[in-house]
């Protein structure tokens, strides 16, 4: 999927290029107002990440020149202002969502994520439990089940095993894991992802003749019966 990252923060635009292009995105770069426009025109991508404060015009005019064009690709507004009124202007300029800084790489890819499942017209009520082959989570009940066998995980554990779950057959990036589970960027050398991947390998997949949990390497993790 193609991004086009509309920010002249050269700080901002590393950590988020990293961590979309760990993720499998494509990811284009705009410095300023009038390249959004130039580039978010030609509607090449499928999402617009769009930072309010441009050195030459102000976001919010970049997104109402987009409208205007009829550039209908989401637009996720960045802004270091969060008062409501500053949001609700944003909103109304066109943008369909808005994000102040300093935000969670997380969050800003769970954000796109919606963006892009709202506009495909797949949003759909929560899912109270998730199955991978013979492997099943319940978030009601907090139970974990293969086969027929309960398998007790602690908190984390059973936070790392919804994040696959929610998403089978996809690789998760260590940085992804870290955001998700953890809540925060923490130091990309430590181990921790790692040693709590060996724990719940041991839990779900080690008295099993199939194996669910694998290591893609060089980008992460999956889970899926494949």
């Amino acid at each position: 999927m193609r991004v086009l990252l509309v920010e002249d923060d050269q700080r901002i635009v590393d950590f988020v290029q990293r961590g979309l292009k760990a993720e499998g995105y494509t990811v284009e770069v705009a410095r300023n107002g009038q390249e959004a426009i130039a580039l978010g025109s030609v509607g090449k991508f499928q999402v617009i990440i769009l930072d309010l404060g441009l050195p030459d015009i102000n976001g919010r005019d970049v997104c109402e020149r987009l409208r205007n064009a009829g550039v209908g690709t989401p637009i996720l507004m960045l802004t270091a202002r969060d008062t409501v009124q500053d949001k609700v202007t944003g909103l109304r300029s066109g943008a369909d969502d808005y994000m102040t800084k300093p935000f969670a790489f997380e969050e800003l890819l769970a954000r796109i994520e919606v963006l892009m499942r709202r506009r495909n017209g797949e949003i759909k009520p929560e899912t109270k439990e998730f199955q991978v082959a013979d492997l099943v989570l319940n978030m009601e009940t907090h139970e974990v089940r293969r086969g027929e066998t309960v398998i007790e995980l602690t908190p984390k554990e059973f936070s790392l095993l919804e994040c696959f779950m929610r998403m089978p057959g996809k690789v998760l990036s260590r940085t992804r894991i870290l955001e998700q589970v953890w809540g925060y960027s923490a130091d990309p050398l430590t181990n921790v992802v790692d040693v709590y991947i060996r724990q719940l390998r041991r839990k779900i997949d080690d008295d099993y003749a199939i194996k669910l949990l694998k290591t893609v390497r060089g980008f992460g993790y999956k889970l899926d019966a494949l």
